[in-house]
């Protein structure tokens, strides 16, 4: 009897500590009902064949289930999100690659390698004790405790079920999380079919823009650039004070900025999700939709570009590996963190600071002929440290040798991350550095003509932002030209750097942005005000 106990507490603890880090309650819940019955049941079995084959069957989800908790405990980390199996297996390598950027690849892979072990050691630990040689007789004592125990959960488990908690901090694991994923996945398949006949039935064609023609367009993501970090306290004040410098320094340089919101599709990660929602005019909010979208003859905002006349560019210092994606979008030039002439140090995961990105863009790109261009700064994505200053001489920025003292200037991920407080100052202090070097940017981008879009791709973490906090993202679009801008101050965007903060959970969706573009300075844009210009003229 005491190695069915001692099976069942190890079972109780794989499937119920995983809870309390995601829902931040050591001891809530604390029994896993099911596994009471499941336990001296086994133990029961007289069949040892029988018995060994079912307490594999049982090991095994237990073991899926546990796996599930954990994920669904890191997905809500960092995604503020349920795990949804049928849509998140494919993080697994994302959160390898993010792992290994932070403390290295050796160490990112002994990481993974020791929980994965770790547990499946446990799980072959409780298999033995839930199938030894013999069977617990009902003719002894241990064999009917073993069956009072077996019945008195079973009666538990169906009045929890019923919603009677009889024990306060019981609960239901194994059933309620399979449950819930199974329901996922056919909730989840049926979108998917859904979403596959709208890409066939609703194509969305490429649409010339030439109320943007002959110009260059510049589309630059800021990494976790969330409303939080204009709205909550903790970095509000540094980042309004960097907004409002930017304001004042590029009005006297004769720049126009206009701000708003918009609603990102994810939170905590998945930046590309955010880029698909924007370049496609689709709603992307996860990893299938992004793969099923790529795969379709699907126009983007790459193909209106193209067709108004643009090249087009993409610049992705975060991408170390292949990124075949780059071609499905139809990009001409592909930037990636192997062909940027970059000479400088990786400053942990970040393979090179925003500023010395922007500055390449400024003096290798924008002498071509009119470009349409998707820039992606990283400098704030996690684990912000080192925190940069931003150069005010921009020459000196050169091919990134200039970032070598900076390289070990900062503690290390591994120290930075044991203080929360310390963290969301590192935080704080990353998305002012890139804010910082935007506007720097927009002097030396935006010629006369030129539109500058800036946009967050997401918000950061929930440890960063709070629970709940609300997925909009500050948009920031400048030009020299004021007029420019009238079709986003129609749209309720507000003169200045920073948007109207007063109702952010009903920001517009950031897919709208593609549409606003081709009715804003479409073909239909552009007749409308030929109609308007005849109308005054007779």
């Amino acid at each position: 009897m005491l190695r069915v106990l001692i099976a069942a507490t190890a079972l109780n603890i794989m499937l119920v500590a995983p809870l309390w880090w995601r829902f931040e309650h050591l001891g809530m819940p604390l029994v896993a009902l099911e596994v009471w019955m499941l336990a001296p049941a086994l133990a029961l079995i007289p069949a040892r064949g029988w018995r060994r084959l079912l307490a594999a069957l049982v090991v095994l989800w237990v073991g899926l289930v546990s796996a599930a908790h954990l994920g669904n405990a890191a997905t809500h980390a960092a995604f503020g999100r349920a795990l949804n199996l049928y849509l998140d297996v494919p993080l697994v390598r994302s959160i390898y690659h993010l792992l290994s950027g932070n403390v290295g690849k050796l160490a990112g892979t002994l990481i993974m390698a020791l929980g994965a072990l770790s547990l499946v050691g446990m799980l072959l630990l409780i298999y033995a004790l839930l199938s030894p040689k013999r069977a617990l007789s009902l003719e002894r004592v241990s064999g009917k405790a073993a069956a009072a125990l077996a019945v008195l959960a079973l009666v538990l488990c169906e009045l929890h079920y019923q919603g009677l908690r009889v024990v306060e901090r019981g609960a239901l694991p194994l059933i309620d999380t399979t449950r819930f994923q199974i329901e996922q996945v056919r909730a989840t398949h049926q979108a998917r079919l859904a979403f596959e006949a709208e890409l066939e039935q609703r194509p969305l064609e490429a649409q010339a823009l030439p109320g943007l023609a002959g110009r260059n367009v510049l589309l630059t993501f800021i990494e976790s650039y969330g409303v939080s970090a204009l709205i909550d306290p903790r970095y509000a004040k540094l980042i309004r004070a960097t907004l409002d410098e930017m304001d004042s320094r590029l009005e006297a340089r004769g720049i126009s900025v206009v701000s708003g919101l918009l609603e990102a599709p994810i939170r905590g990660g998945q930046s590309w999700l955010a880029h698909a929602s924007v370049l496609s005019g689709r709603w992307i909010d996860n990893q299938l939709w992004y793969r099923l979208m790529l795969e379709s003859p699907h126009a983007s905002l790459v193909d209106d570009f193209h067709a108004t006349g643009q090249r087009s560019l993409t610049v992705m210092p975060g991408i170390t590996l292949a990124w075949p994606e780059g071609l499905a979008y139809g990009f001409q030039e592909i930037r990636t963190a192997r062909n940027l002439p970059y000479q400088g140090p990786a400053l942990n995961w970040v393979t090179m600071p925003d500023q010395f990105t922007l500055d390449y863009v400024a003096r290798r790109q924008l002498d071509r002929g009119p470009l349409f261009a998707q820039i992606t700064l990283i400098s704030s994505h996690a684990p912000w440290t080192p925190i940069l200053p931003v150069l005010e001489n921009w020459a000196m920025i050169g091919d990134g040798s200039i970032y070598g003292p900076w390289e070990n200037a900062a503690d290390p991920p591994e120290v930075l991350w044991q203080d929360l407080e310390r963290i969301r100052d590192h935080y704080g202090w990353s998305v002012n550095y890139s804010v910082a070097s935007v506007a720097g940017f927009a002097e030396r981008a935006l010629d006369e003509t030129g539109l500058l879009i800036v946009m967050g791709d997401h918000q950061a973490a929930p440890l960063i932002t709070g629970e709940n906090a609300s997925a909009a993202v500050p948009v920031h679009v400048f030009s020299r030209d004021p007029a420019l801008l009238d079709a986003f101050r129609k749209r309720g965007f507000v003169d200045g750097a920073l948007p109207a903060l007063d109702d952010t959970e009903r920001a517009p969706r950031m897919s709208e942005l593609r549409h606003w573009l081709q009715e804003d300075f479409g073909n239909g844009a552009a007749s409308k005000n030929a109609k308007t210009a005849n109308g005054a003229a007779q």
